[in-house]
């Protein structure tokens, strides 16, 4: 059974636990620190979007479409719905000739409260653009027009584009990737069972470029540069990947997964780190990632943040403090 990872009180009791798995790894696949059992294969889902955008930029496809780098943010996203991102998909799909039409990612609402209440307040209803998946299918789409493939379809496994991306993140994480460990994401993309282990090289490589070739680490440079510059278009407001990366920019590169899976890398270190929520819990992933990035980012500027997002208070409908959220031993 993997370890208590992270604890919830109420008062002087600890209330509940979360169980699970984390490793970090050095760019050669050197463990760094690992506890749970980290060889067990995930489904890393939305943990891997910067991945998935690689070939869009080592290709020169954003460049040849002139995507700026709030856009080639936007392509690593898992955003609220807000009307800035809204705008970054509804750009993406302009400069290669598309429009929503095109998106086969599906339809709901923001997940971001305000931006639902203010779309409906204008009687507006959701659509593709707000799927907080687009701004990767975007992406997808961009990468399918400069190739010249049609983009109909480019969710299937089979399709061209698709080949091309999924072959990005097999070569990342050094992992055989086919129909043993497929399945279908929530937007409609494969996604691909992984070992925590190979997701922490793969972003020890995306945060150094050690292994890569040049290209590829040029565009490991690019997306981590946009995303620090734009960390907005990543998640959005109130969010941890997007409070993490403004308040410590180029330093760390975080990315959020469904069901209590996060990925991270620390470029300074050539450090990658992937984290595992038994019980799916997003809450406790984010607390575990923080409480490894205060562990091993070297201690010089700011990094309150960290306190901040690694032992959140808890509050109840009065503003009463009712208990926190805390990284146990177990992550050091």
């Amino acid at each position: 059974m993997d370890p208590v990872l992270v604890e919830v009180t109420r008062g002087a009791r600890v209330e509940s636990v979360h169980r699970g798995a984390a490793i970090v790894l050095d760019a050669v696949g050197g463990t760094v620190f690992a506890v749970g059992n980290v060889d067990q294969p995930v489904y890393p889902r939305s943990a891997v979007k910067a991945l998935l955008a690689l070939p869009m930029v080592e290709t020169g496809a954003a460049d040849r479409l002139g995507l700026t780098d709030a856009e080639i943010a936007f392509a690593c996203s898992s955003h609220n719905g807000e009307d800035f991102h809204v705008a970054a998909a509804v750009s993406m799909l302009a400069k290669a000739g598309r429009d929503v039409s095109v998106l086969e990612c599906g339809t709901h609402w923001p997940g971001y409260d305000k931006a639902t209440q203010a779309l409906a307040a204008s009687g507006g209803k959701p659509s593709a653009l707000h799927n907080n998946c687009s701004g990767k299918h975007s992406g997808f789409i961009c990468l399918a027009c400069d190739r010249g493939d049609d983009p109909a379809g480019y969710v299937k496994p089979d399709h061209p584009t698709m080949r091309v991306i999924t072959a990005a993140l097999a070569d990342m994480t050094s992992e055989r990737l086919d129909d043993s460990n497929i399945a279908v994401d929530g937007c409609s993309i494969p996604t691909f069972a992984i070992p925590l282990r190979a997701l922490a090289l793969a972003f020890a490589r995306f945060g150094s470029g050690q292994g890569l070739s040049a290209e590829r680490a040029a565009a490991t440079r690019r997306i981590r540069a946009a995303v620090a510059a734009h960390p907005e278009m990543v998640a959005g407001t109130g969010r941890f990947d997007t409070k993490l990366m403004a308040a410590l920019g180029v330093r760390v590169f975080v990315k959020s997964g469904a069901e209590g899976v996060f990925c991270g890398a620390i470029p300074e270190l050539g450090l990658g780190i992937a984290v595992k929520c038994d019980d799916g819990a997003g809450r406790a992933a984010q607390i575990a990632t923080a409480a490894l990035v205060a562990r091993f980012l070297p201690q010089n500027g700011d990094l309150s943040i960290l306190e901040e997002l690694s032992r959140p208070t808890l509050t109840n409908w009065n503003g009463i403090q009712v208990g926190e959220m805390r990284p146990t031993a177990a992550l050091g």
